[in-house]
């Protein structure tokens, strides 16, 4: 079976040479990213040990926590440890004069490029498949636990809300608490031809979790306009549908992280077309799923070029070079997003400008690699 593995392998152009870097290349990584994540859960348990001890909660909901932290920060540390992995492997193989070896065998660098880009690509697509389908399922676990045992992050209360729930109609809520599911000074406007035809105001409406788009309003008002006629109707209490439901009003920080790839798209264009204005942290994390792809392939080829001449120092000189940039790398990215969500940003640069800026890079140290 291996045999005919191999077989196939070399009939792709995978010769044993890329077999080798491969399987290296991988393996450190696994190795690498494992360790540190040992020593992240060990940390987290610490800290989170008195919650642990609390006599209601349940083991196996403290098993599957795990199951989704885990996951979520292998994710997160990918990046860096591409980076990582491919200096520490390079710069061994540079110091072991195997990289001249195979430059003198007739291996262009280019050709020794090929299996970190397999390796890189096989990291990517593994990467974007957990983005995008199974670590969001995972994060619903992940957070429900924290803002059940731990501290709560959610979003349950906020003011002055606008949205379009409808073409031509658009409500406003003074503040809405979603512990109590409860809006206050509440009004909906509908429009025709950009003509105001009613407004409805209420001191209160409530949100019934019982059934989808069921709200009540309490005290309310109907003004309906008819040319230069106005007609008004009281009441104490009326049913209504307005395809909103509490969830669409009040997002949080971590929502973004719960979605798949479909279900994120499907979210921001539904919130545009309603007009709210605060989804700029959903738009960096759906186009940052695509960017990770292009980043695991910028980090691998400065790695490769930062870590393939053999330079006095050695492996030390080229980690501190090498965790310097991707460390930089991380932080535009983190500051690139809190610009998005301040709006001087657009969400796809705030996504890509990391990678904007560290393709010149990758290809100016490219370009001064030994050939």
């Amino acid at each position: 079976m291996k045999q005919k593995g191999r077989h196939l392998l070399e009939r792709l152009g995978v010769k044993r040479i890329d077999r080798y870097i491969i399987s290296r290349f991988l393996g450190t990584f696994l190795f690498a990213l494992m360790l540190i994540l040992i020593i992240i859960v060990v940390i987290d348990i610490q800290e989170k040990m008195e919650e642990f001890l609390n006599p209601a909660l349940p083991f196996m909901d403290i098993v599957w926590y795990y199951i989704a932290f885990i996951p979520y920060y292998a994710l997160l540390l990918s990046p860096l440890f591409i980076f990582i992995t491919v200096v520490f492997f390079t710069s061994k193989l540079a110091a072991r004069s195997e990289i001249i070896a195979m430059q003198a065998a007739g291996m262009s660098f280019n050709r020794i490029l090929r299996p970190y880009f397999i390796s890189a690509a096989i990291i990517a697509v593994v990467s974007f498949i957990f983005s995008a389908w199974i670590i969001p399922n995972l994060n619903v676990i992940r957070i429900d636990f924290t803002n059940t045992w731990v501290k709560n992050k959610k979003v349950e209360m906020d003011q002055n809300i606008q949205a379009a729930v409808a073409p031509g109609e658009v409500v406003y809520f003074s503040t809405f608490d979603a512990r109590e599911n409860m809006g206050y000074n509440f009004s909906l406007q509908k429009f025709e031809e950009n003509t105001l035809t009613s407004q409805l105001t209420a001191q209160r409406i409530a949100y019934h979790s019982d059934s989808l788009y069921h709200w009540t309003v309490y005290d309310y008002h109907i003004r309906t306009f008819d040319g230069l006629k106005e007609h008004n109707e009281y009441g104490n209490q009326l049913d209504t549908l307005l395809i909103l439901t509490p969830a669409d009003l009040l997002i949080s920080r971590e929502d973004g992280e719960q979605l798949t790839n479909a279900e994120l798209s499907h979210y921001i264009e539904q919130q545009k077309k309603r007009g709210v204005g605060n989804i700029q942290s959903f738009q960096v994390e759906y186009h940052r799923r695509y960017a990770s792809i292009l980043a695991a392939f910028i980090l691998t080829l400065i790695g490769v070029s930062l870590s393939a001449r053999k330079v006095k120092g050695g492996l030390g000189v080229n980690m501190a070079i090498g965790l310097a940039l991707t460390f930089v790398y991380i932080l535009l990215f983190t500051i690139s997003s809190a610009y998005a969500v301040s709006g001087e940003l657009t969400p796809l640069m705030a996504a890509w400008l990391p990678n904007l800026i560290y393709t010149p890079i990758a290809l100016g140290l490219y370009l001064k690699a030994p050939r």
